[in-house]
């Protein structure tokens, strides 16, 4: 692999960001790295990448789905991959309408991501699961779809599920039941 391949990480885990670009770099990639959206429109004229990883979820409430439209009106052919460790069909969903290539649920390693990078169709093949779905995921669900139809504003999404924003954030922080 060539240094054709740039990538861009927009990862708020500086930690595990780190962790990103070293293991990318040793298999080829030219790598950069933001915290979030801010410096990327600078970033993306300099850098021109094209492969990026967008974690979903950023700093201050921050939502990366505006980072993979960002991204994708920049240029249409890059390979996006979003990581979440709050994933949701409705998330999925926007994710994949905004231009990303696959959606990854964390923990998610180099190699998930590289073969979700080469994965270009989707897997008719893929394992149905026979597990009907609980109360406590579609309460994850529905507030994840108005997060995402609100621009993940904590605030407003409350306002729209009826709950106080306290009780919103709280419900936000817990991990999802499986």
């Amino acid at each position: 692999m060539t240094n054709e391949h740039r990538l861009l990480i927009v990862e708020d885990d500086t930690t595990f960001a780190r962790t990103l670009v070293r293991s990318f770099e040793r298999r080829g990639y030219s790598v950069r790295h933001l915290p979030g959206e801010a410096g990327l429109p600078a970033l993306l004229e300099e850098f021109a990448p094209s492969h990026a990883v967008v974690d979903l979820k950023l700093a201050a409430n921050a939502s990366g789905l505006s980072c993979v439209k960002h991204l994708h009106a920049f240029d249409p052919e890059m390979l996006i991959v979003v990581l979440t460790g709050y994933a949701s069909i409705a998330t999925a969903v926007e994710a994949i309408k905004l231009g990303a290539r696959h959606y990854l649920a964390k923990p998610s390693n180099t190699d998930d991501i590289e073969a979700a990078f080469q994965r270009a169709t989707g897997d008719a093949e893929v394992e149905l699961t026979g597990r009907t779905t609980s109360i406590k995921t579609l309460e994850w669900e529905h507030i994840h779809e108005v997060l995402a139809e609100s621009d993940f504003n904590i605030s407003e999404a409350a306002r729209r599920l009826g709950l106080h924003r306290r009780t919103l954030a709280r419900k936000l922080e817990k991990r999802r039941i499986k």
